[in-house]
């Protein structure tokens, strides 16, 4: 009889470097994959939804998604998407 094979682990089920991903209901890359969201809006959502460290981290997160917001703004001004 030939050996049951296990089923092949997600990459999905996994994160590296902690699990503030994995605690929440969905994953941000989950969700923007489901709705198709573009580079910039992605970054934004995965950076906005972080609850990663302490305060100073946390606002480093939150600058780093209105960087993002900022050049995601000046690529629509400019027809550039």
């Amino acid at each position: 009889m030939p050996a049951k094979k296990l089923p092949e682990k997600s990459a999905f089920d996994v994160q590296v470097g902690g699990d503030h991903y994995k605690t929440m209901a969905i994953q941000p890359v989950e969700f923007a994959l489901a709705n198709k969201l573009d580079f910039f809006q992605k970054d934004i959502l995965k950076y906005t939804t972080r609850r990663k460290g302490d305060k100073a981290k946390r606002l480093e997160d939150l600058n780093k998604a209105k960087h993002y917001l900022d050049m995601y703004i000046e690529a629509v001004t400019k027809d550039q998407i």
